[in-house]
């Protein structure tokens, strides 16, 4: 919910800069980061509720029977699975975040001078919101059973923090200076 409002915010600083003349060399980039926000967000209030169903299914599974050898085995099989699906969905919102941020980043020094306030705000929500799914990975690993997937997905955490922390760091220093920007390139593969 947290990056959601943050992608919300990176939405809007676009919609305030976007078709205005004292950004028109930015207006492609703007367009862009503001269909991207406004994606973004929805993208992670579907997580939200797919997170909430992750963490029904690992509690159910952690309720089933254990009394028996196979009832024991069907719970573990049925625990495992269920920490998997509750370490996935908190590294897809994190993978998301990196989304959120690197949009944000792109927008500071480029954008509304008057709204750049907001992605300082944005990039701390996504860190927050993005140190928050991390934790949610991290805790589900050990029930997931497999350490070669254990292994991977705390690589994978690590790096996605990794580089939304100094894409945050990066956007807070450009909202703080002021300074504006040279416009971003934009391959067609950048473009939505």
């Amino acid at each position: 919910m947290a990056a959601s409002l943050a992608a919300s915010l990176v939405a809007m600083v676009a919609a305030l800069s976007h078709g205005r003349p004292r950004y028109a060399a930015h207006d492609a980039m703007l367009a862009d980061a503001l269909a991207e926000g406004q994606r973004l967000a929805d993208r992670l209030l579907q997580l939200a509720d797919e997170d909430a169903a992750a963490y029904a299914a690992y509690s159910a599974a952690s309720k089933l029977a254990k009394d028996t050898p196979a009832a024991a085995e069907k719970r573990t099989a049925a625990v495992r699975e269920a920490a998997r699906g509750a370490a996935d969905v908190p590294l897809q919102c994190l993978e998301t975040c990196l989304a959120v941020v690197s949009t944000a980043e792109a927008l500071a020094g480029r954008s509304n001078v008057n709204a750049s306030s907001d992605l300082n705000v944005a990039a701390l929500l996504t860190e927050a919101a993005a140190r928050g799914a991390a934790a949610n990975v991290l805790v589900n690993l050990p029930a997931v059973g497999d350490e070669d997937y254990a292994g991977t997905a705390m690589k994978r955490v690590e790096d996605l923090l990794r580089e939304i922390a100094r894409l945050a760091k990066a956007t807070s220093e450009a909202v703080l200076s002021g300074d504006s920007r040279e416009p971003l390139v934009l391959s067609s593969s950048d473009r939505r």
